[in-house]
């Protein structure tokens, strides 16, 4: 199908850029979008070519004149800032067929358009800057025209032509919309970048044009990484599960263990190609940031996507959905409750690699498993998920991690439902945040549960859930005896801790764990349990150590700051909040910090202003304080 643009500046079918529309050159594409930008009152500026080492062009993008922001100048008289990074443009590329298609689209400005200014625009000039073609302003009537081409999409079970904005796409290689659902994504960006600057999405598309994976985060998601980047965890549940939206999160644990987005995805098909390019988006909008720990689940293209994309990351599988499909793939099996407890004893109760071993070849052996192929698979990949394989690997807790998205997200939700509950989502993982934020700073230091001092050191620094997960351990030093010293060497000494450990329901098993103590000038414990490595704070037996020892506190380089209450994240207040309940207890809070940030920034102007701020709170204080009494 083809259409023609007359050269009067005129797009005739009054047709607006679509993703897959095709041109004979990269003048043509500039002078469509010329006359589309004249039409719509904007002006057009190249923003970047590609060329090959041929110095052939193979790729280019057009902005709106507004778009970008001037670089800062030292002049005395700097020019006025006139750009609004304005987000609309157009991307397109050199195809096989040697004719250029419109890869990637934006159409919304930031600011108004009005036709009837489009003279005062450079690209509307007679001599524009990007294309050797004119563009007069007088409409004076001109026979010359360029062709555009439409791509057309065939259903393979319907043969009908259709617009590729319009198509059902049923095809493996592309994400599979229904009618509307391009727009309604758009949409979303659009409104989520007139909320967020920072707002970042990018979308790659197969050789025939159509859409095949998107990617997008807001400026939370890498304010949040800058805090608990350390580990990341991938959260695929959407494909695993063929839910109607394909969607990957990229998710971190916060301070109060709890899963916060770090930027998402939608994948048209598993593979190795689909993921390189989402991990290469999302890494591109950390500004190339690896994490040190990436957890998957155990898809191949996954962990080949990952060693590409993040060679120097400690790759692991997620034990949580490991040991629930155990459940699925042994149930068919007549030992199957047998099998699933002697699997369980061999991966959480295994202090060294060679106990691990000996108990899954006495699992295989015992109940015939020697060609069950997906438990074969399992054990080639053991040094990614068993925990005694990661002594050495930070991996945050290695929590249960569903997706931040959980509540609004089932199998049959639509794209377009789950775009209108985004803000919403959002709201309610902040909220979750604040509150578990008010709660460790205000709780109680009564509900100690033992005599021991690092349980009050603790108790004022940790957040309430990760304390109470560190109290756990505080008490079992209690279900510890027969401490004692085994060796030393120098100022290292090693000590043997016993505790009555529970294997089954109704059975315990007595077991020595080797705990090592340097007394040099950077204190030292480490246990072979490893739980420090693993979770992110010290074992029962590493506090036997400690209290044997004579020591009264932790010392600080166990103490991690991504567990701190006090750790002072920038993005704790959402400035999107219009307005609050006061019946709310999370928007009474952010709306008081804000009015309180106010001041304390007039403050810290000047010393007179500080020296005013300073006595007019001191004063408050004193009137609570007053009436309290």
């Amino acid at each position: 199908m083809t259409e023609y643009v007359g050269q009067t500046g005129e797009v005739l079918q009054g047709d607006d850029p679509a993703v897959g529309m095709e041109f004979e050159s990269y003048d043509d594409v500039y002078f469509f979008y010329n006359c589309y930008a004249k039409q719509q009152g904007f002006g057009v500026r190249v923003s970047n070519t590609w060329y090959r080492k041929s110095k052939e062009r193979y790729r280019g993008k057009l902005s709106c004149s507004s778009a970008g922001f001037k670089k800062k100048t030292d002049a005395n008289r700097p020019r006025p800032e006139t750009r609004t990074g304005c987000p609309a443009m157009i991307k397109f590329r050199l195809m096989d067929n040697k004719r250029w298609r419109i890869i990637e689209i934006e159409l919304e400005h930031n600011h108004l358009t009005t036709p009837a200014n489009a003279s005062i625009y450079k690209s509307h000039k007679i001599s524009d800057l990007g294309s050797k073609r004119p563009l007069p302003i007088n409409g004076a009537d001109q026979v010359q025209r360029i062709r555009l081409f439409r791509t057309v999409v065939i259903d393979a079970d319907d043969t009908e032509e259709c617009d590729f904005r319009d198509t059902i796409d049923q095809g493996d290689d592309k994400l599979k919309l229904k009618p509307g659902d391009y727009q309604e994504m758009l949409k979303f960006f659009t409104r989520m970048q007139l909320n967020d600057p920072s707002f970042f999405y990018s979308m790659d598309v197969n050789e025939k044009g159509c859409l095949r994976n998107v990617f997008w985060a807001e400026a939370r998601c890498r304010a949040a990484y800058s805090y608990f980047g350390d580990v990341l965890f991938v959260n695929t549940t959407s494909l695993t599960e063929n839910y109607e939206v394909p969607l990957v999160v990229f998710t971190g644990i916060n301070h109060h263990a709890q899963t916060v987005p770090l930027g998402c995805g939608l994948v048209s098909v598993q593979t190795v190609e689909s993921f390189v390019w989402l991990y290469r988006a999302w890494l591109t909008y950390m500004v190339g940031r690896s994490p040190q720990t990436i957890i998957t689940s155990e898809c191949k293209a996954l962990q080949t996507a990952v060693a590409e994309v993040f060679p120097r990351a400690s790759h692991c599988l997620s034990l949580t959905n490991i040991m629930k499909m155990v459940l699925h793939e042994v149930a068919c099996l007549e030992a199957c409750e047998a099998i699933r407890n002697g699997l369980s004893r061999a991966v959480y109760h295994s202090l060294r690699s060679d106990e691990f071993e000996a108990a899954w070849e006495d699992l295989v052996q015992s109940h015939g498993l020697q060609n069950h192929k997906w438990l074969q698979n399992l054990y080639e990949d053991r040094k990614r998920w068993v925990p005694v394989y990661l002594k050495e690997i930070f991996c945050a807790g290695m929590f249960p991690v569903d997706s931040p998205f959980q509540e609004y997200l089932r199998q049959h939700t639509s794209l377009r439902e789950f775009f209108s509950s985004y803000d919403r989502s959002q709201q309610d993982i902040h909220h979750r945040e604040t509150l578990s934020d008010i709660e460790s700073n205000n709780k109680s230091r009564s509900l100690l549960k033992t005599r021991l001092f690092f349980e009050l050191q603790l108790s004022k620094l940790y957040t309430e859930n990760i304390f109470e997960l560190f109290q756990q351990e505080v008490e079992g030093v209690y279900s510890c005896y027969g401490t004692r010293q085994k060796s030393i060497e120098g100022s290292v000494a090693t000590f043997i801790v016993k505790e009555d450990v529970q294997v089954e329901e109704n059975r315990k098993e007595t077991r020595d764990f080797e705990v090592m103590y340097n007394s040099g000038d950077a204190v030292e414990v480490l246990c072979v349990c490893a739980v420090f490595n693993l979770r992110g704070y010290l074992c029962r037996h590493a506090l036997c150590v400690i209290n044997h020892v004579g020591l009264d506190e932790i010392p600080p380089q166990y103490i991690l700051a991504r567990w701190r209450k006090d750790i002072n994240r920038s993005y704790t207040i959402d400035y999107r909040l219009d307005g609050i309940d006061i019946k709310n207890p999370v928007h009474r809070y952010d709306n008081l910090y804000r009015s309180v940030t106010k001041v304390v920034e007039e403050g810290r102007k000047s010393h007179d202003r500080y020296r005013f701020v300073a006595q007019w709170l001191m004063n408050k204080v004193v009137i609570q304080d007053d009436q309290q009494s």
